[in-house]
């Protein structure tokens, strides 16, 4: 026979301290009107007792429920589970449960059932985590009328009077392609994601744009767009063997293909990075144990979800409270270049590094 966990009430809890239900109460709720002698006896007890406050009672009490509504979709991607995985820590932290959508695709525009879902269960707030795929953010200035709880959105292009969160996408492809320049790469290529993603088309712009400004051509044999996943890599690299024979470098714009790359490129008996050098976007775990290992852009999926979070209850608190409102922003958080062996091109001792000099970059 299972036993069963009793549960300490509040009435022990203030008959052990010696107070009030009313006093506990307001020590629980973080209310200013206790003495601190009051609010550390109570709270020793309850941390004694190992007292749970009910959370059913509490949002009845307050009209509150403690918990962030989160939309997601494509789970099986390692930006999305990574990002979602961030925001449930947050949360945790804050105090607050998370009630979870996963959308059956990412394009889905039949929002209104979805909203309708989450205000049912009385969701303080709701974190809209699908990347911006196509036309999927069309409604995003016009939402269902009676959606009365703050919005945040992560990874979409920034709006004015909306609030964003998301990683600067064109700034890490910059980076990934000003390093391949640094190094003498000269003929870079492009495995772009699906151009339907805004960050794909982000990362792409920034290719595009380093290699103008570095006086290069750039043309469209000089690049294949790829899916995310690793097989697509493959076929793109393969792709743009036949197109672009004079490639030395290429900016692939996830980790998962650019590490689909280096092993199509290592088969073909071609010397990374003395004969081509590999740049990639993400910094996923895997990416500093291939060999060579991976040169990559890091965005931190955990910091973009804490970010939101914290912006998320900084409105709702905002409105409980009866502060001033808080106004919408689109917060882009920079990314940083991790570099590895996959880009150092060894150089002879013509001013550039020697090999001695780049191991201590690693």
């Amino acid at each position: 026979m299972r036993q069963r966990i009793a549960r300490s009430t509040i009435k022990e809890v203030a008959s052990v301290s010696g107070v009030s239900t009313q006093t506990v109460s307001r020590v629980i709720n973080d209310r200013p009107d206790v003495s601190p002698e009051t609010r550390k006896r109570v709270q020793d007890v309850i941390n004694k007792l190992g007292y749970q406050p009910s959370a059913l009672a509490r949002s009845l009490i307050s009209q509150r429920s403690h918990t962030l509504g989160v939309v997601t979709a494509g789970l099986r991607y390692i930006g999305p589970s990574r990002t979602l995985s961030g925001i449930a820590s947050a949360a945790e932290e804050a105090g607050y449960s998370l009630l979870l959508k996963e959308l059956p695709k990412f394009d889905a525009n039949n929002i209104v059932p979805i909203f309708q879902a989450l205000l049912s269960r009385h969701v303080d707030g709701i974190i809209w985590a699908v990347p911006e795929i196509g036309e999927n953010r069309k409604w995003v200035n016009n939402p269902p009328s009676d959606v009365e709880v703050p919005l945040v959105y992560l990874t979409m292009e920034p709006q004015k009077n909306i609030p964003v969160v998301s990683i600067d996408n064109y700034a890490g492809g910059r980076m990934a392609v000003s390093h391949l320049l640094e190094q003498g790469y000269r003929n870079i290529g492009h495995i772009s994601g699906p151009l339907d993603w805004w960050e794909a088309r982000q990362r792409m712009m920034a290719w595009k744009d380093a290699l103008k400004e570095a006086g290069l051509e750039v043309k469209d044999n000089q690049w294949a767009e790829g899916n995310w996943s690793s097989a697509s890599g493959a076929q793109a690299v393969e792709k743009l063997f036949e197109q672009y024979p004079e490639m030395d470098s290429i900016f692939v714009a996830n980790d998962q293909m650019a590490l689909s790359t280096l092993k199509a490129i290592t088969e073909k008996g071609l010397r990374i990075p003395d004969d081509i050098g590999i740049v990639g976007f993400d910094n996923i775990p895997e990416s500093a144990y291939f060999w060579p290992s991976l040169t990559t852009v890091q965005q931190d999926q955990y910091d973009i979800a804490r970010v939101a979070v914290g912006e998320m209850i900084k409105i709702i608190e905002s409105g409980w409270q009866g502060l001033d409102p808080i106004n919408p922003k689109s917060i882009m958080l920079p990314p940083t270049l991790v570099v590895r062996q996959s880009s150092l091109r060894v150089r002879e001792k013509d001013g550039g590094d020697t090999k001695e000099e780049q191991k201590k970059l690693m």
